[in-house]
């Protein structure tokens, strides 16, 4: 006699994956439509709480809708704007080869399409850049920009996965953060100017760095602890 199959109410897997899409197609959806809500509030609102639940408001969101979509506020809607101008300056980069650029070249065109991405939204995001800088936000600041960094350098066609994959990161998010500042608050040009500076600066230092052998005083100490632990060897 074999055993009766078990029955369970659990749905099945598929089933429960189904029942799930709609919940986060709903959240994405809804993100987004307040997003745009926030950019059309926030010039006369500023990027704080106050236009959050105006935004949410208009898209029919109780304040319990607003906690669960947007836990932290003006915070979320910042990082939601910041992924937006990414995917745009990707977009306005997808016709473009990199490999036909030289890699300064690269660069340069890479964190102009980042620096316009934003300038459809230009009063919010004046507002956003404004917000991001007072200091209980500034962790959030850096993490942006790393992420726009981080996005620009994989179009470029980096595949660093040493150390040189955290320092390309963090000197372009160096850039970058100054570079948007200047376009939001002082126009195209002088951030542009700005950009080309850097870059020279970046490639003259990455040219002098070549020739040098920076990991020498590491051995020669590594290996003076050597010979002082195991004596010399003949």
């Amino acid at each position: 006699m074999t055993d009766a199959p078990h029955l369970s109410n659990e749905p099945p897997q598929g089933e429960a994956l189904k029942a799930e899409a709609p919940k986060a197609d709903w959240a994405d959806r809804t993100e987004q439509a307040v997003l745009d809500a926030a950019i059309e509030r926030a010039p006369a609102l500023g990027w704080n709480s106050r236009m959050v639940r105006a935004a949410c408001a208009a898209n029919g969101l109780s304040r319990g809708d607003e906690e669960l979509l947007l836990p932290n506020g003006a915070r979320d809607l910042a990082a939601l704007l910041s992924r937006r101008h990414d995917a745009r300056a990707l977009a306005a980069l997808s016709d473009l080869d990199p490999a036909s650029l030289k890699i300064r070249e690269r660069i340069a065109r890479a964190v102009s399409a980042r620096l316009e991405a934003g300038a459809a939204d230009l009063e919010a995001t004046r507002r956003c850049a404004a917000f991001l800088a007072l200091p209980p936000n500034a962790d959030l600041g850096l993490k942006l920009a790393w992420e726009s960094a981080d996005q620009l350098w994989n179009w470029a066609g980096d595949t660093a996965t040493d150390w040189n994959h955290y320092s390309k990161r963090a000197i372009l998010s160096g850039i970058l953060i100054p570079a948007l500042t200047l376009r939001w608050f002082d126009g195209r040009d002088a951030a542009e100017a700005f950009v080309a500076r850097r870059i020279d600066n970046v490639m003259a230092f990455e040219k002098w760095k070549a020739g040098k052998d920076f990991d020498a005083p590491l051995r020669k100490m590594t290996e003076a602890l050597s010979r002082m632990r195991y004596g010399a060897r003949g």
